[in-house]
């Protein structure tokens, strides 16, 4: 699939950054835990700045690390029962259960600090509040799940450290990466040590990878709704702002193609690192091209400024978003600065069902009524461990090569707080809703309209994993 390429102007920016759980439960969780480059996919409390310290060492996803990478974050569990503090100099790994010959040990790397922990904190503490959540079911083949958690500090050498020292562990599985150039960076090491791998991040889409499973929304998912709605609605001319890596820049590809397919063109585009955080220069630009829509796929604390900056302007032409709301912008922004934003994903807090009624009593319960907004982010995570628990059941066994064989039967799913959701097997990707919403005034969002049970097209015109089980490569549009 190509997508119409238009006459556009592209630059590339300078660098300038049982559901009820037991709250003591989580306590215990929370005590062993501390705290480049798509995706998105995190909450950004008021407390939090809009634009934090510029990251250090996040190249693309293509570049070596500048640098030998440093041992990463504690691996350790601690044994929560026994009182002992954690290192000071690094977060301890976390367990979700007393430690004992009979647990299952499983591994987590995320951003829990830096620039990106706008979406890891909110992906941890998911992880936390699922490992709870299956423990107090049950657990896993009866026995209960001990979790080794890393903080990948918005860092590539900390992913690609923290990646070596979790296969080191005798793990069961990895939940790990949240922008692409993360995932692609360890995605090859979980891999090669056969270890299983769950990317829980809405991206760009077209990871094709036996070792490695996707909850995260995609393309053919997200845009295809998005776009045309857009197009529709705002008129043909669009504006692209992107993250500079893979993430934005294949999803600019995808903003083409669905803008082309709906009769409308990309009238520009800018790409910017993920340190960046003035954009003045760039919202003359955009208003002086005159477009009816700006489509923002920008990523991460940094850009976060950018919607303040451009509502100072005074600026009126509309603007849709793949990634507004991920890290709870919408909580972190004025209502000047964020209301009327138009977004897509497969869940938002203010969803009427009862699977959702009951995650979010679990998660206020656990973590306080003041819990900022709950983001898709979480919910991937959330299904990615439930997804893998229910595999495991099925299978009768921690056997990499059964699990595999149980979650690309078809049958893997669950009603989750945005809906039913089920594994495709031969693609790896979750078939999911989809909802349209309009962020409000109120710190959260208006959905428009919800599509369900949307397939991951291009994955499973792509790839087919279990008739070409050797397949290791990421489809392009």
């Amino acid at each position: 699939m190509s997508p119409l390429r238009t006459s556009i102007r592209r630059r590339v920016r300078p660098t300038w950054t049982a559901l009820a759980v037991a709250t003591m439960a989580l306590a215990l969780l929370a005590a062993g835990c501390g705290d480049d480059t798509d995706e998105p996919a995190p909450a950004a409390t008021p407390e939090q700045e809009s634009a934090p310290a510029e990251p250090e060492g996040m190249p693309d996803a293509d570049d070596a690390p500048s640098d030998e990478p440093e041992e990463a974050s504690e691996t350790t569990a601690v044994d929560t029962g026994d009182g002992s503090d954690e290192p000071e100099e690094a977060p301890a790994a976390t367990e979700a259960a007393p430690e004992t010959s009979e647990s299952i040990r499983v591994g987590s790397l995320l951003d829990e600090t830096g620039p990106l922990n706008i979406y890891g904190t909110p992906m941890a503490d998911a992880t936390r509040l699922a490992i709870a959540d299956i423990n107090a079911s049950g657990g896993v083949l009866g026995r209960q799940l001990e979790l080794v958690a890393l903080d990948s500090k918005s860092d590539q050498n900390e992913y690609i450290a923290g990646a070596d020292q979790l296969v080191a562990e005798d793990l069961a599985v990895v939940h790990a990466g949240i922008t692409s150039a993360s995932r692609e960076a360890i995605r090859p090491t979980f891999g090669e040590a056969e270890l299983l791998y769950f990317y829980n991040v809405l991206y760009e889409g077209g990871v094709c990878d036996r070792n490695t499973f996707v909850t995260g929304v995609v393309p053919t998912q997200q845009l295809q709704v998005l776009i045309p709605w857009a197009v529709e609605n705002y008129g043909p001319r669009l504006y692209v702002l992107a993250a500079d890596y893979n993430y934005g820049q294949i999803s600019a590809d995808w903003v083409r193609h669905y803008a082309a397919e709906s009769g409308g063109e990309v009238v520009g585009e800018d790409f910017f690192p993920l340190d960046v955080a003035e954009f003045g220069t760039t919202i003359s630009e955009v208003q002086s091209a005159d477009p009816d829509v700006v489509v923002s796929v920008l990523v991460g604390g940094a850009h976060m400024s950018f919607y303040s900056q451009y509502a100072a302007t005074g600026a009126e032409i509309p603007v849709v978003s793949t990634s507004f709301g991920l890290g709870s912008e919408q909580v972190a922004l004025d209502a000047a600065s964020s209301e009327g934003i138009i977004v897509a994903y497969p869940y938002f807090q203010e969803l009427d069902n009862p699977a959702n009624a009951e995650f979010t009593a679990a998660r206020h319960e656990a973590f306080g009524d003041d819990y900022p907004y709950i983001t898709d982010l979480a919910v991937y995570v959330w299904e990615g461990w439930h997804l893998w628990a229910d595999a495991v059941n099925r299978a009768g066994t921690l056997d990499r090569e059964a699990v595999i064989a149980e979650l690309e039967t078809g049958t893997v799913g669950f009603d989750s707080p945005k809906g039913p959701v089920t594994l495709d097997g031969p693609s790896h990707h979750l078939v999911q809703p989809v909802s349209l919403a309009r962020a409000n005034d109120s710190n959260g969002f208006d959905v428009i309209e919800t599509f369900e049970n949307i397939p991951p097209s291009f994955e499973q015109q792509s790839c087919d994993l279990i008739a070409h089980p050797d397949t290791n490569e990421q489809f392009t549009p």
